[in-house]
């Protein structure tokens, strides 16, 4: 691939991106994990506004559907030994420079979360990295996911008037990764914990029951199921074990998901994901954080039948990445959290 990188600006540890339609058009929002602004770029990644200064331990945002602007964040994140503050705020424009935040929840740990919908229902799924903890390091008391409805309107919501939540799984020690796919035309949540790699499927209707899979039951920190080899079965890309160094692909055999690749060098703190299509291909793209700082693509060459690697960046430390398509040209959003920048890497076969 030819890559061009464009570093269109500076964030002290920026982490978090996510797409936001707003007032008609297409932007995405970069977010800090330490008490650090929001920001808000256009496509071509100019700077359109400032969400908030403080207070970041921001570790994801997604937008409520059908919304002109309005989204969800977590705050007070700032890292797993301090997050007992943290919370799901609810974000709405007013006008520029004025953004409205509100708490949805309060939730201490909550590291990832996503607005699943299905058959019109839109589900909010949250993900607590841990319960609890007494001291720095402190991995005694496994983290949940939890999930509510949640309604069209939210305006009612605030520190006295917060969303009511429900335990799906619990004992999920270094609950981590999270990772929204479609499957069979359904939205579902892939998440990672210590205890392995989980599918949560949404009710077929209001208050019904989540399904949820296991899929492995090695240790993970992130994952996501992509049809790599183009065989009509999605593989399992894994990032193992919490934060470590090995990048994994599995295989279903006889309906069982079995390790068939893995990335030849060690990729320490491993972190950014993104599994789809680039330049044509599916691929995967993986970031870690500590090493090389390498971000890295991965493809499956059906002359060879192997997978393959190629190197986007070096020395990068992405935290997240953003994929979209604009003028025909694929382009990625790196939350250089190492090197507090935000790249724009604009990618041609």
């Amino acid at each position: 691939m030819k890559v061009t990188k464009k570093v269109i600006d500076h964030l002290n540890k920026c982490y978090s991106i996510a797409p936001l339609t707003y007032q008609g058009k297409e932007h995405f929002l970069v977010a800090a994990e330490k008490t650090d602004p929001c920001y808000l770029f256009d496509m071509d990644g100019n700077k359109k506004d400032t969400v908030w200064t403080q207070p970041g331990g921001v570790m994801s945002m997604v937008q409520v559907p059908g919304s002109n602007g309005c989204f969800l964040a977590t705050h007070k994140f700032y890292s797993p030994n301090d997050s007992k503050e943290a919370k799901i705020v609810i974000v709405t424009p007013k006008a520029k420079g004025d953004w409205e935040v509100r708490t949805l929840v309060e939730l201490p740990h909550v590291h990832r979360f996503d607005i699943v919908s299905r058959n019109g229902v839109n589900y909010l799924i949250a993900c607590a990295l841990k319960s609890g903890h007494e001291y720095k390091e402190d991995w005694s008391m496994p983290g949940k996911v939890y999930a509510a409805v949640l309604p069209d309107d939210l305006t009612s919501f605030d520190d006295n008037h917060q969303l009511p939540l429900t335990v799906l799984k619990d004992q999920m020690l270094k609950n981590h990764g999270y990772y929204r796919v479609e499957d069979d035309g359904i939205m579902t949540s892939i998440i990672s914990a210590d205890c392995g790699v989980f599918q949560f499927i949404p009710p077929e209707n209001e208050g019904g029951e989540w399904k949820i899979k296991t899929l492995i039951t090695d240790a993970a920190s992130d994952a996501v199921l992509i049809d790599l080899d183009g065989d009509g079965e999605k593989e399992l890309a894994v990032l193992a074990p919490f934060h470590g160094e090995f990048i994994r692909i599995y295989k279903s055999i006889d309906g069982t998901f079995t390790q068939v690749y893995q990335y030849e060098k060690l990729a320490d703190f491993t972190h950014a994901i993104y599994g789809g299509m680039l330049c044509g291909k599916p691929a995967v793209v993986i970031g870690h954080r500590k090493g090389a700082r390498n971000l890295i693509a991965f493809t499956y060459d059906k002359k060879t039948g192997c997978y393959v690697s190629e190197i986007i960046d070096e020395d990068c430390g992405s935290a997240n990445v953003f994929h979209y398509v604009k003028d025909d040209k694929d382009i990625i959003i790196g939350a250089n959290r190492e090197i507090d920048e935000i790249a724009m890497y604009i990618l041609e076969a």
